[in-house]
């Protein structure tokens, strides 16, 4: 079991260097890893605001060059790591490319679909379902989320005091004759 965890964790750290880019981007640091034979196959990271696209989340992205890879829609004998609980979206992805095992970082209480909200990786009436590790470097995989948001906040409250200060300046400068 210890073994296993050891491999867990080293999978989960390349999907946290992932998650480095997207917030290097300025994005939601997500990041996702797709392991075959002992070798990453697919790499993704959260792009939505970089590339303007809906779709492009971590797990798809890697999902995308797995597929590529290995020449199949079909990823049987792959596992997913990804650092942030999966969407309905990517969830319902995973099963389609009928991945057999998927192990996450921390858990998305307010959206996540394989264990939180929903649990579309497990559901029996599914042709497929998805063995499902959860809280590998969850701890790491939460702070790097909370540091992100908490940063974001700050930001947009640094935005939004220096816009009320424009506006008051141009107030000013409206009334003097």
């Amino acid at each position: 079991m210890a073994e296993i965890l050891g491999i867990h964790e080293k999978y989960m750290k390349e999907a946290l260097k992932q998650a480095k880019k997207a917030y290097s981007l300025g994005e939601v640091p997500i990041g996702c890893v797709i392991v075959h034979e002992g070798k990453i196959i697919g790499r993704g990271y959260n792009r939505r605001n970089t590339d303007k696209n809906t779709l492009s989340h971590a797990e798809i992205t890697a999902i995308n060059k797995a597929s590529k890879f290995i020449g199949d829609w079909r990823l049987e004998e792959c596992t997913l790591y990804v650092t942030l609980e999966p969407c309905q979206m990517c969830a319902g992805a995973i099963v389609q490319a009928r991945i057999p095992e998927v192990v996450m970082g921390c858990m998305n209480p307010k959206a996540g679909c394989g264990g939180s909200i929903l649990n579309l990786l497990e559901m029996p009436q599914f042709n497929h379902q998805v063995q499902v590790t959860r809280g590998v470097l969850g701890q790491a995989c939460s702070d790097m989320l909370k540091l992100f948001f908490t940063e974001l906040r700050a930001r947009n409250k640094e935005e939004k005091d220096a816009l009320k200060k424009a506006e008051k300046i141009m107030q000013k400068e409206m009334q003097a004759p």
